[in-house]
C-alpha cells in the first residue's frame, strides 16, 4: 500500500515563480530525496509517500507554498495498492494512482483544497471531515504562520525556545504564530488520522 499525492498550485499564473523553487526542495524533503515526484503542465506535480506520511506531507507542501503569498495548493491524496511501479510515476498505475486523481478531481466541486480517498468509504468519510476542518485553519494561514509551521515540521523534535533561536524572532512571536496557524490541532488531527490508518490497514 502506498500513498499518491496529487496537486496544483493555485493562480500560479498570476504570482511569481518563487514558489516553483520552493516547491521543488519541499518535494525533495518530503520524498527523502528518493525521487519519487514528478513536477508536469508547470503547474501541476504527483508525489509518493508512506501513507502514515500523508496528512503531514500536505500540510508541510502547503506551508512551504503559502510562504509565497497568494500562492496556494490544491491536492488529492490516494491510498492504495500499486499495480505497475515504473521509474517515471506518471508511467506507473495502481488503486492509489486512481483514487489520488480521483480525490484531486472531486476538490473542486466540493469546493475544498485538500482530500484524501482510499477503498474504505467510511474511513473517507471521517477524515475528510477532519480535513476540512483543518482547513478553515491552513487556508488562512498568512506568511508568518506557513513560515513558523514549515519550521517546526522541520524540525519537530526542538523546542519553542529552539525554533525562535533558528529563526531569529522571539519565543513569544513563534508561539503565537504557531498557535495562530492551530498547529497543535492539526498534528492532533495527524495522530488520528495515524490510528484510524492503521485500523483500517489491519482489517
Amino acid at each position: 500500500m502506498i500513498c499518491i499525492i496529487t496537486g496544483d498550485i493555485i493562480g500560479s499564473r498570476k504570482i511569481k515563480d518563487s514558489w516553483l523553487s520552493d516547491l521543488k526542495t519541499a518535494l525533495k524533503v518530503v520524498s527523502d530525496h528518493s525521487g519519487k515526484w514528478e513536477i508536469y503542465r508547470g503547474d501541476s506535480f504527483q508525489l509518493e509517500v508512506g501513507p502514515e506520511n500523508a496528512i503531514k506531507t500536505a500540510a508541510y507542501l502547503k506551508a512551504c507554498i503559502k510562504v509565497n503569498k497568494p500562492a496556494d495548493v490544491r491536492m488529492g491524496i490516494g491510498i492504495g495498492a500499486i499495480k505497475t511501479k515504473r521509474k517515471k510515476l506518471s508511467e506507473s498505475s495502481g488503486d492509489a494512482f486512481v483514487y489520488s486523481g480521483a480525490a484531486f478531481d472531486s476538490l473542486k466541486q466540493a469546493k475544498v483544497n485538500l482530500a484524501v480517498k482510499t477503498d474504505s468509504a467510511d474511513f473517507d468519510e471521517e477524515i475528510n471531515v477532519l480535513i476540512k476542518l483543518s482547513l478553515i485553519a491552513m487556508d488562512s494561514w498568512g506568511v508568518v504562520a506557513a513560515e513558523m509551521v514549515k519550521m517546526a515540521l522541520e524540525n519537530n523534535d526542538l523546542l519553542q525556545s529552539e525554533l525562535a533561536a533558528i529563526s531569529g524572532r522571539t519565543q513569544s512571536s513563534v508561539s503565537e504564530a504557531l498557535k495562530r496557524a492551530h498547529y497543535s490541532e492539526i498534528m492532533e488531527m495527524d495522530r488520528i488520522y495515524r490510528k484510524k490508518l492503521n485500523k483500517m490497514i489491519l482489517k
